[in-house]
């Protein structure tokens, strides 16, 4: 089996309101999709959704990275996974979000020629999934509605963006929780946004409202800061964005500076080297996470069967694509069910249809 042609296309999905982080607000998601076709007629598809502001990249920068790397892939064989990633390494040093198309397309592919779906051939420890639904920085009391409106609609496991005034992150916890009661999970991510001093004093505050990890509460390249956090902390101390391949889960736990990794295909390349963070902090007795940025149904797919099949990624963030009021795929998908992701029968990722509208005519196509 070889690979015979690869399509890029741009689209650009609207989310339903806008949504807030510490650093910004965000209307819509500019992603690139990648359709990979074999001569035995299997069709892989994978997702780039990138972030200028974690990984460098732009919808525009996936595109230029992947006229690099593309041709280069042409005639090899789709199942050599770890070698394929190998070339894409040789070609582009850096550009995570564009090699993660390529890599969750190479996936799609192993499970549709083996007729299985992904999480399966991949480990298979879990059938579902639950994840987590997010909620962007409001005032205190809008927050603590839309919790309430979560809740109603099934989840158990809300993540709470805060970072960016503390006096008002602790208010915004505290009405959060008494909205929803003490059985639902609460997490929480600063996207960086506090200082080492302003994290202390703000989850020894929080502490008492049962908050169950924080994440990435300082600045990315603040090792030292984010080593006092969490040795001043009384709630577990997650990484995100100081964490984007295998290398920096060993440097930070070598470090002794987290708790728990969030995984993100975007940030670590796709699948593969997903994994490899995951075992890496397996040996270490450090759990992990799977999260997302602003993918549609195809890269939270992937994301949601790396979760299922490891034993290790015992938390998710996989919600983005509700988030989305535009709806890449017609049919297939993992659904969500009373937080539940819900994999489908087909093999593969499980995607059966795109809406063709909205993903439009290929901006490249290789051969």
């Amino acid at each position: 089996m070889g690979i015979q042609q690869i399509e890029v296309y741009h689209v650009t999905l609207g989310y339903k309101e806008p949504f807030r982080i510490a650093p910004r607000a965000s209307t819509e998601s500019h992603n690139v999709i990648v359709k990979i076709v074999t001569d035995y007629d299997v069709v892989g598809w994978g997702e780039s959704s990138p972030s200028q502001r974690v990984t460098g990249e732009t919808a525009e920068t996936v595109i230029k990275t992947l006229d690099k790397i593309a041709p280069k892939l042409i005639g090899m064989c789709p199942l050599r996974i770890e070698q394929d990633v190998e070339v894409m390494d040789s070609i582009v040093e850096e550009n995570p979000a564009a090699k993660a198309a390529i890599d969750i397309a190479l996936h799609d592919i192993f499970g549709k020629t083996a007729r299985k779906p992904l999480f399966m051939l991949m480990g298979g420890y879990r059938t579902e999934v639950l994840t987590d639904l997010t909620l962007g920085i409001k005032s205190p009391k809008e927050m603590a509605k839309d919790a309430v409106k979560a809740v109603k609609k099934g989840f158990k496991a809300l993540k709470v963006k805060v970072g960016v005034d503390p006096a008002e992150d602790v208010e915004r916890i505290r009405l959060i929780r008494e909205a929803v009661g003490n059985n639902i999970e609460i997490r929480i991510d600063a996207n960086q946004g506090w200082t080492p001093k302003q994290a202390i004093e703000v989850l020894n505050k929080i502490e008492k409202f049962n908050i169950q990890f924080a994440e990435q509460p300082v600045p990315a390249e603040d090792i030292k800061g984010l080593i006092k956090v969490r040795k001043n902390s009384p709630i577990p101390i997650m990484a995100d964005e100081s964490v984007h391949s295998p290398e920096d889960a060993l440097r930070l736990i070598r470090a002794e500076a987290v708790d728990l990794i969030n995984i993100k295909l975007m940030k670590s390349g796709g699948i593969l080297k997903g994994r490899k963070i995951a075992d890496i902090a397996e040996a270490a007795g450090i759990p992990c996470m799977i999260g997302c940025m602003g993918e549609s149904e195809i890269g939270i797919a992937a994301g949601a069967h790396l979760a299922a099949a490891v034993k290790n990624i015992q938390y998710a963030d996989l919600d983005s694509d509700i988030l989305l009021k535009d709806k890449l795929v017609k049919k297939g998908g993992t659904k969500v069910k009373n937080s539940m992701r819900i994999f489908p029968k087909q093999n593969g990722l499980g995607i059966k249809e795109l809406d063709q509208k909205l993903l439009g005519k290929p901006k490249r196509i290789y051969k």
